[in-house]
């Protein structure tokens, strides 16, 4: 059985009050904080001083707004003592409570109990070293697949109420080692399913910003409704197949999905673990690589990730080009952009893209286009969700409250929409292009060697640094519309290679609805070449622009 529910009443209270998280003393959070240090440059300062918000100090907050902040904006306002860590903390922590559920956007789940007492550390630390961390201060909202010391962790699942970790997710632990701040956990599509919408068990539907009347898409879509309104500075997303890449979209955000193996899927609940994957999900391409610099790196409790071992750390603000696109050579991927059921509006938006390129010195190859791509693409998805879930939950112990897909299903405490998933799952395989298991990863399964070495030698033909397209061909759906045209382009390219992908804003249909534009690498590690490329054109365009209806937050 299961149940229909929009918004958070009887579910996990909003903001409750949750165990304090455990301190990390020991020598590995010592070493992980000067592994991830080392790869910045910390300037100094002048003590700031951080307490209450004195007459003094609001008038201060008041001349630096939350609202589209950025990293680099955090950071001048901490050295120039215009604003504490707490006071911007603080900040955010409003806006949720003024917008989220007053709005219906239901973007978060819970937010952390600890997220002043942290920023009072950091304000502390300031005082005493005159030295910023990487990202000190920078309030992150995660995807409630995360798992997040003190702090619950559902993946969107009544089943999994009351679920706290004992530790962070591998990038989490880099992402506040770094000084980031984790500062709410946000709704997602149940157990990730669906790329289309944001509704889960545990907290409703989510909306999108832009138009509440429509969704975020999903199964970020929190992470990104929440980035999009301002609750928070950065986020963190998860990508089986869309689910950074369609939110960012929808979101009118910076996506990407980095390399498999770039980044760790430890302590990340998952969907298919042979496609998951983890990345930012920001307002900025500039803070996006600087959130890709901060969680990247090899983790041994993930194995892929020796890919990322094996090459020097690499700091992705370099890439940070205006000039990027003088010379770049970026091929036009036609086939989603001419697709019969390609929106109007996205068609023209992408057309004015491409002139932008070409505007801006690079080379366009259009159209560029993969050979036999219909037989080479079919039957590339496989994935096991229950081994892969089954496993999660047998090395959790007894913290999680079931230990087996099985007993969550007979438990019913999911929604009607993800039944088929969850019963299909259990069931075995009858028909034979069921490509449950074994299923190997990107790199080892033999269909999508395939075809990545056929894309790959298209690329390689072509001499190109990069191919583009819409990320998603139509504007966002209305609630509960599951029949028109979806236009999801993010299912394969990406997901079936193991390339990396970064969307990146393109405009406006219908006048409030966002559209991206996505950059697809053409081989593994590419991050900086998409990044310089996109910053390049963000620069150059600058589409990006706050939901109308998340403004200044009342007093």
């Amino acid at each position: 059985m299961g149940f229909e529910l929009e918004g958070h009443g009887m579910n996990e209270p909003r903001r409750a009050s949750l165990p304090r998280p455990a301190r990390r003393g020991d020598l590995w959070a010592c070493a992980l904080l000067a592994t991830v240090v080392s790869a910045w440059s910390n300037g100094s300062s002048a003590e700031s001083s951080a307490g209450s918000a004195t007459p003094q100090a609001q008038r201060a907050a008041a001349a630096f707004d939350v609202r589209e902040a950025t990293i680099a904006s955090t950071e001048a306002a901490l050295r120039a003592h215009s604003m504490t860590c707490h006071q911007i903390v603080a900040a955010y922590l409003a806006r949720i409570r003024a917008f989220d559920q007053p709005t219906r956007l239901n973007a978060i789940v819970v937010t952390n109990p600890e997220a002043l007492a942290d920023a009072d550390r950091l304000d502390a630390q300031f005082r005493r070293t005159g030295g910023l961390r990487p990202l000190h201060c920078v309030t992150v909202i995660v995807k409630d697949n995360y798992e997040t010391r003190g702090l619950q962790t559902t993946a969107g699942s009544l089943a999994m109420k009351g679920f706290v970790p004992p530790r962070d997710a591998f990038m989490v632990q880099r992402l506040r080692a770094a000084g980031a701040i984790v500062l709410a956990k946000s709704n997602m599509a149940e157990w990730a399913f669906s790329p289309y919408k944001t509704e889960s068990s545990i907290a409703g539907i989510t909306r999108n910003p832009y138009d509440l009347d429509r969704v975020p898409a999903g199964s970020s879509g929190g992470t990104g409704a929440a980035v999009a309104a301002s609750f928070g500075l950065v986020g963190l997303g998860t990508d089986t197949g869309n689910s950074i890449r369609g939110p960012s979209s929808h979101n009118d955000l910076v996506g990407i999905r980095p390399t498999i193996g770039l980044t760790s899927r430890a302590g990340i609940v998952p969907l298919f673990s042979g496609n998951d994957v983890g990345g930012p999900m920001t307002r900025t391409v500039a803070d996006a690589a600087a959130v890709l610099a901060a969680v990247a790196g090899a983790d041994p409790e993930d194995p892929v990730t020796a890919l990322a071992a094996a090459r020097a750390p690499t700091d992705y603000r370099d890439a940070l080009r205006a000039d990027g696109l003088r010379g770049a050579r970026i091929g036009v991927f036609r086939r989603y952009l001419d697709a019969k059921d390609t929106d109007p509006e996205i068609r023209a938006l992408t057309e004015r893209a491409i002139a932008d390129l070409a505007a801006r010195g690079a080379t366009v190859v259009d159209p560029f286009d993969l050979p036999d791509y219909e037989r080479l693409t079919k039957g590339l998805w496989c994935g096991d969700f229950q081994a892969d879930l089954d496993h999660y939950l047998a090395t959790r112990g007894r913290g999680a409250p079931y230990h087996t897909l099985a007993e969550i299903v007979a438990s019913g405490l999911y929604l009607p929409y993800i039944e088929e998933d969850m019963r299909g799952a259990l069931k075995p395989p009858t028909d034979p292009e069921d490509r449950r298991a074994p299923c190997p990863d990107v790199y080892h399964d033999a269909p999508k060697i395939a075809f990545r070495d056929a894309l790959q030698a298209a690329m390689r033909a072509q001499r190109l640094d990069a191919v583009v397209y819409p990320t998603w061909s139509d504007p966002p759906r209305k609630v509960g519309d599951m029949t028109s045209p979806a236009g999801d382009n993010s299912q394969i390219l990406s997901p079936q290679t193991g390339f990396p992908a970064i969307t990146v804003p393109m405009g406006f249909t219908r006048g409030t609805l966002p559209a991206g534009l996505t950059f697809l690498g053409t081989d593994t590690f590419t991050e900086a070449t998409l990044i310089r490329l996109a910053y390049a054109y963000e620069q150059a365009t600058h589409h990006r622009r706050p939901p109308p209806a998340f403004g200044a937050t009342p007093d």
